[in-house]
């Protein structure tokens, strides 16, 4: 079939009828006459020299044929809408999609959302937040903000904020907290990394109590639970600058400890589109740049 001269009105009339497997609601839907629709798709099935569609005496149902191609044009209507919608008002917006680990999210990355708007005003940024585990080829993402080493396979990870750990909690449990071993008679909040407090512990000089209670997939709840004096939780403190300064959490001992850092990531098979380098670069730039006023 001639590409140049793809009967396109037929393949809407088409697509429209199999999914509501009925003409006159393609019609409406449409805005034509039933008798305009079936006379596309009469066109389409003469052109293609097979029936699309088995006339029943209250509807439609889709023949082999047409249930193959159903879902090729509804990817590409689909696909030709999306890109439409990129030149809302009167320019065009390219959408990124990014996967940011909860923390990362809301205790650096929301204060300053409104900056990238006003900068990149063509980039349409699309959030999406995650505990840690995230599939880049499944959700479609272009890049993942993640905790950890940097090793994922597959991926370029580029290394953006060392944020190391530290224990914090509410101020009445702050209050009786003077010697790291103190801890042991606190409840400790975990994250399912589980090494976390064996290390703190030890760079602090004691051994590590056993540790028992909730497990938590996400720092940010976790901190969480223990600004409602529910623990002490091992947590980045630079991810919650704002509770420390409000004193919604404190941080009792001065002792940190480096168990990762965040990482820009992107599948290694994915081209780097312009969209993708100007959020890389805003993204480095305020990192080492001051944080902004809470």
């Amino acid at each position: 079939m001639d590409r140049a001269q793809l009967p396109l009105n037929a393949l809407r009339a088409f697509e429209a009828a199999a999914r509501h497997l009925n003409f006159t609601r393609a019609a409406i839907e449409l805005c034509v006459s039933q008798g305009a629709v079936s006379h596309q798709v009469a066109q389409l099935e003469r052109r293609l020299g097979t029936r699309l569609f088995h006339r029943l005496p209250r509807g439609l149902a889709l023949t082999d044929e047409g249930r193959v191609l159903v879902p090729v044009l509804a990817e590409m209507f689909n696909r030709i809408a999306a890109t439409l919608d990129q030149y809302g008002e009167g320019r065009f917006r390219e959408a990124l999609n990014v996967g940011v680990v909860g923390t990362f999210a809301t205790g650096w990355l929301l204060p300053r959302l409104d900056a990238f708007a006003a900068a990149h005003p063509s980039i349409d940024l699309r959030i999406s937040t995650n505990n840690n585990r995230v599939d880049l080829a499944a959700e479609a993402l272009d890049f993942a903000i993640r905790f950890g080493d940097g090793a994922w396979h597959g991926t370029h990870a580029e290394p953006l904020l060392a944020t190391p750990m530290t224990p914090v909690c509410a101020p009445a449990i702050a209050a009786r907290l003077k010697l790291p071993a103190d801890l042991f008679h606190e409840r400790l909040l975990r994250s399912y990394r589980s090494d976390e407090w064996d290390l703190w512990f030890e760079a602090a000089g004691v051994p590590a109590p056993s540790l028992r209670g909730p497990i938590f997939d996400s720092s940010a709840l976790m901190a969480s639970a223990a600004a409602a004096g529910l623990g002490v939780a091992l947590a980045p403190s630079a991810m919650f600058t704002r509770e420390l300064a409000s004193e919604l959490l404190v941080q009792p001992f001065a002792v940190e400890v480096d168990v990762g850092r965040y990482w820009l990531t992107r599948l290694i098979s994915r081209p780097e589109r312009a969209a993708m380098r100007i959020f890389r670069d805003w993204l480095l730039e305020e990192i080492g740049a001051s944080p902004p006023s809470s």
